[in-house]
């Protein structure tokens, strides 16, 4: 989706100019919008007590041929995709036991 495949490293820049290069998980789409999921590129050799470890979600989109990813707007969202996205993991998880 969007060009990118699961293991991909993205670079994304925040609002203070500050790069950080990420990888992809996944993709999904949720209420009628689509999402991304990465994990820090150097997440093997980053502490687990460390703020940046786990899972980033983000909205993602394409305009004018450019895909662009943009942070949730508010823990509510955040919270809201998290729980929709463990229970595509969960979905996933029983589909191979039953295999």
């Amino acid at each position: 989706m969007f060009g990118y495949e699961e293991g991909d490293l993205i670079t994304v820049e925040d609002e203070e100019g500050n790069s950080y290069e990420l990888e992809v998980v996944g993709f999904f789409d949720f209420n009628g919008k689509d999402y991304a999921v990465f994990v820090p590129s150097n997440i093997d050799e980053m502490d687990t007590d460390d703020p940046d470890y786990g899972l980033i979600f983000m909205r993602a989109g394409e305009e004018n041929g450019q895909v662009y990813f943009d942070q949730l707007e508010t823990d509510e969202e955040l919270e809201t995709v998290y729980e929709f996205y463990e229970q595509i993991l969960q979905a996933e998880e029983d589909e191979e036991e039953e295999e």
